[in-house]
């Protein structure tokens, strides 16, 4: 993993960055009493960072299934696991900045509305399209929203999938392991067994050798010295 570790740094730096400045967004729309309009530009910006990073996340999982070593590998998608939970959770206070920034405007035009009461129908008019604007800008970022977690949800599948691949991977290779330490063992028995066959048959070699060398000289004394 040295090899990557600075595009790995780049890339963590940049997911931070990103989701600080999730954060930063929605509180402004926790905060945005209106127009409407003001509140789309937030929600366009809050798209862009979510879609970014989204993008950094997808890198990082990508340098983690590149490693070689396992134990790196599941380090990396383990902190992959935890910036997609923590996208999850800005996701969700997002979607709910919208609708407490929904109901206080909602309730501020009501309370114009109220104070109002005897002003002209081109105003009551101008406010129901603008009622209409906020409602339909809101239903829209919450489909948007649905769609993100929808997307969210199959990624976290396909990891789940990685790894329960990995985990047999895993098994499979211990299980090879187990099968090459038996064989060294049966070998070596076999080669133990086959020294002490070989130094028995040296002995027999040398005894044999002996008894040969001792007929030799008694044959020799007898034809050489037939009266000793």
């Amino acid at each position: 993993m040295a090899s990557s570790d600075v595009h790995f740094r780049v890339c963590e730096q940049e997911i931070l960055k990103y989701d600080l400045e999730i954060k930063a967004l929605i509180q402004d729309i926790r905060e945005c009493t209106g127009p409407p309009n003001k509140l789309t530009e937030i929600n366009t910006d809050v798209k862009k960072h979510f879609n970014n990073l989204r993008l950094r996340i997808q890198d990082l999982e990508r340098m983690a299934m590149e490693q070689d070593k396992e134990s790196d590998k599941q380090v990396l998608l383990t902190q992959v696991e935890g910036h997609r939970k923590q996208m999850l959770s800005n996701q969700t206070a997002w979607r709910k900045a919208n609708l407490a920034s929904k109901m206080s405007i909602d309730n501020m035009e009501k309370q114009a509305l109220l104070n109002g009461a005897d002003g002209t129908v081109r105003q009551r008019k101008m406010t129901k399209e603008g009622l209409a604007q906020t409602t339909s800008g809101i239903t829209e970022n919450l489909m948007s929203i649905s769609r993100m977690m929808a997307q969210q949800v199959q990624q976290s599948e396909d990891t789940i999938t990685t790894l329960a691949t990995s985990s047999r991977t895993i098994q499979e290779t211990n299980e090879e392991f187990k099968t090459m330490t038996g064989t060294i063992q049966l070998g070596r028995k076999l080669i133990t067994k086959y020294n002490r066959r070989e130094l028995t048959d040296k002995l027999l070699i040398f005894l044999a050798l002996a008894l040969f060398f001792a007929t030799v000289l008694y044959i020799l004394k007898k034809r050489l010295f037939p009266f000793l």
